[in-house]
C-alpha cells in the first residue's frame, strides 16, 4: 500500500512538462512507500505539511534505526547517479552522511541536517571561508575504493563539450558573440587535455554553492559544522568547483564595479580553498558558456544573460 505523499508544487512545475517527468511524479508515492518499509522508517513530517524538496528531488524527514534522517527520492538524471558513490567516499567528512542507498529506485537515506541553516544568509567573508575549508576537505585523491567507479571523469565530459558547444551555439541561433564561444573551446582543449594526464585530479563537488552547504548540529554521528549536500561529483581538477559560487548571490556585487567585484570574489574563493586563480577562471568561463546554452534552449533568457555576463567578465 502506498503512502499518501503531497508533491510540492515546485516539483510538479519542474517535471510535468515531459513524459519522463510525469512518470516520475506519479511513481513517487510507491517509491517512498517501498523505501519506508525497506529501511524501517516512519515519517517525521508534521500533518498537513509538504515534504521538503530541492531542484530535482523530494526529501522526507523520517525516524530511522540510525536516528533522525531524511529519505531522498531523486529524479533519475545523470548527476544524481553519482551521489551515492561520492558520499560513500567522503564517509561523512565534510559532506552529509549516507546511511543507505537503493540504486533501482534512486532513493537515499541520509543523516538529517539543519535545513534552515545554509550559507545564503551568512556574511560573504564567512561563507567564502567555509566554502574553502570544505573544498580542501572534499578534494580526495583517487584511490582503490570501488566507489570510484561510480564517479565520472571531468576530462571525458569536457571532451564531449568540445563537440557539443559549437553545434548547440549554431542550433540556437548564435545567442552570443563567437569570441566567447571560442574562449570556452580553448579552455576545453587546454584544461581538458591537462586533466587527462594530471596527477592532481581529485573528487570534485561540482555544485558546491551557498544553498548546498547545510549545518550539522552534532547529533548525527559527525562533527558539528557546515557540510556539503547534493554533490554531482566528478574526478578532475579541483578548480572546476569554483563557478557555482560566482553565479549565486550576484546581487551583492559592487554595483559601481560589478566585473571587478566578480573577479575579486573568485580570487577570495581560490585563496580560501588553495586553488589556482587562473585555472579556476578558465573552468568558470567554460561552465558558464555551457550554462548559457542550456538556459537558452530552455527559454530562460534572464539566466542565459547572467551566464553570458559572468563568462564574458572572466574571459576578458
Amino acid at each position: 500500500m502506498t503512502l499518501p505523499v503531497s508533491i510540492p508544487a515546485a516539483l510538479r512545475r519542474q517535471y510535468s512538462s515531459s513524459r519522463a517527468g510525469r512518470d516520475w511524479l506519479s511513481g513517487l508515492p510507491q517509491v517512498i512507500s517501498e523505501a519506508m518499509e525497506r529501511w524501517e522508517l516512519s515519517s517525521d513530517l508534521p500533518p498537513g505539511t509538504e515534504p521538503w524538496h530541492g531542484h530535482g528531488a523530494l526529501v522526507l524527514p523520517v525516524s530511522s534505526p540510525c536516528g533522525p534522517a531524511v529519505l531522498k527520492a531523486a529524479y533519475p538524471h545523470p548527476e544524481a547517479l553519482t551521489e551515492p558513490a561520492a558520499l560513500g567516499l567522503w564517509s561523512g567528512h565534510g559532506a552529509v552522511r549516507l546511511h543507505a542507498s537503493h540504486s533501482d529506485s534512486g532513493t537515499l537515506l541520509l543523516e538529517r541536517l539543519n535545513q534552515r541553516r545554509d550559507l545564503t544568509g551568512t556574511d560573504m567573508d564567512t561563507a567564502v571561508d567555509v566554502w574553502g575549508q570544505l573544498v580542501r576537505k572534499l578534494s580526495l585523491p583517487a584511490g582503490n575504493s570501488p566507489y570510484w567507479a561510480g564517479v565520472p571523469s571531468l576530462a571525458e565530459r569536457v571532451e564531449q563539450l568540445s563537440d557539443e558547444l559549437p553545434a548547440d551555439w549554431e542550433d540556437l541561433g548564435r545567442p552570443f558573440d563567437r569570441p566567447l564561444l571560442e574562449a570556452a573551446l580553448e579552455v576545453s582543449q587546454t584544461r581538458g587535455a591537462v586533466g587527462r594526464r594530471s596527477s592532481n585530479d581529485v573528487l570534485i563537488h561540482t555544485d558546491l554553492h551557498f544553498e548546498n552547504i547545510l549545518y550539522r548540529d552534532g547529533g548525527s554521528g559527525g562533527e558539528r559544522g557546515f557540510v556539503a549536500i547534493d554533490p554531482q561529483a566528478m574526478v578532475g581538477e579541483p578548480e572546476f568547483a569554483a563557478a557555482p559560487m560566482l553565479w549565486n548571490r550576484m546581487e551583492e556585487l559592487d554595483r559601481d564595479q560589478p566585473r571587478a567585484a566578480l573577479r575579486r570574489r573568485l580570487a577570495r574563493l581560490c585563496s580560501a580553498a588553495g586553488l589556482d586563480f587562473e585555472v579556476a577562471r578558465q573552468w568558470s568561463v567554460l561552465r558558464e558558456v555551457a550554462n548559457a546554452l542550456e538556459y537558452t534552449r530552455a527559454g530562460q533568457r534572464d539566466s542565459a544573460g547572467r551566464s553570458v555576463w559572468v563568462a564574458s567578465t572572466l574571459a576578458a
